[in-house]
């Protein structure tokens, strides 16, 4: 009997002794993999051309074994923060009343998600968002009750418009036209407006952008996401798009995949346009064939309508494969990861 209590606690030993090396091992092979740059993972995507300089925030957090929220959060605070970008955060095109209003959402690998809407005077909605999403019971705070909670909560109250951005305010007030225009902020820029062309302003480059849509897939495999805006231009005061809208500009699964949105807000939450892709993904679309059928989707619905306007959709997978594609020429994407140095990729196309 003494003989046989030693037989089963050496095998108890021996076989934890192998459960454990086993444990190392995988451990060790996934280290090795990622650092050769055989592994998917962490990757961060965001679209247009300023995705890169967020990528690069977002990376920052991501190759210190960071997490995926951490990392989507710092990424999209870069162009909250650019005076140069006028589609988000700081700087961003008013409404037609002269009023800067931004929306935000933010969700995380357990399903968290905070969101706010016609945000006023704070400069980075984002991390307004997550606070919604931490401290509170509630997913979206909107208008005064979103700044009463920001400042509640030590965020800085600001004018927003600036100078350059209010000129164009009044510009456009001589006409008050107000109709959405695909790549709007490079409309000025080319041959027909009189100017000297300069290839760097074509469509979805530094002159030419909208939301910050943000994706990313961290070394544990958790992923989330990030969507920030400062709006349509010119908007009715009030006006909220698919940015803050958790399944519509935004929408994270980490058993499966997460999608963002970009361009005209109305059509993407038509179709409720981020959870279609990442539902696509769980029949087992590739990002890029979910992203062109939620693109047909919104299509289907009214064709002509379609023609006017810009979409994208921007979406990874639990393996760190990512795809986009996009109503009208013009949209792209940036990816960071062991594989792709912050490269840019232009979208596929509908029309």
């Amino acid at each position: 009997m003494q003989d046989r209590r030693h037989f089963l606690k050496a095998a108890a030993i021996g076989a934890a002794a192998l459960s454990l090396d086993g444990i190392t091992s995988e451990k060790a092979q996934a280290a090795a993999a990622l650092k050769k740059g055989k592994g998917a993972k962490p990757i961060v995507v965001s679209t247009w051309d300023f995705g890169r300089a967020a990528n690069e925030a977002a990376w920052e957090v991501l190759k210190k074994g960071g997490r995926a929220l951490d990392a989507v959060e710092a990424g999209v605070k870069v162009p909250e923060a650019d005076p140069n970008n006028h589609t988000v955060g700081y700087s961003g095109y008013p409404d037609r009343d002269g009023r800067v209003t931004l929306d935000a959402c933010i969700m995380d690998e357990l399903g968290n998600c905070g969101s706010v809407a016609s945000l006023e005077h704070i400069a980075h909605p984002i991390s307004v968002a997550r606070a919604v999403m931490e401290k509170t019971p509630h997913v979206m705070l909107v208008g005064d009750g979103a700044l009463q909670f920001a400042l509640a909560n030590g965020f800085k109250k600001e004018n927003l418009l600036t100078p350059e951005a209010e000129k164009a305010w009044r510009e456009w007030l001589k006409t008050s036209e107000y109709k959405p225009i695909m790549n709007i902020e490079n409309s000025s820029y080319g041959p027909d407006k009189g100017t000297t062309f300069n290839p760097l302003k074509l469509p979805g480059n530094v002159y030419n952008h909208d939301t910050i849509g943000m994706v990313a897939l961290d070394a544990d495999g958790n992923l989330s996401g990030a969507c920030t805006t400062s709006g349509m231009a010119y908007k009715l005061h009030g006006r909220v798009g698919d940015s803050p809208i958790i399944g519509a500009g935004l929408y994270v699964d980490n058993e499966v995949g997460a999608a963002t949105a970009t361009g005209v807000g109305e059509e993407v939450i038509r179709v409720v346009g981020s959870f279609l892709v990442v539902e696509l993904m769980r029949q087992g679309y590739s990002p890029e064939a979910a992203c062109k059928e939620a693109v047909i989707r919104i299509v289907k619905k009214n064709k002509e309508r379609a023609k006017g306007v810009q979409i994208g959709f921007l979406a990874i997978n639990k393996k760190g494969e990512h795809g986009a594609y996009c109503m009208q020429k013009g949209f792209n994407y940036a990816v960071l990861s062991q594989k792709e140095n912050n490269v840019l990729i232009d979208g596929k196309h509908y029309f």
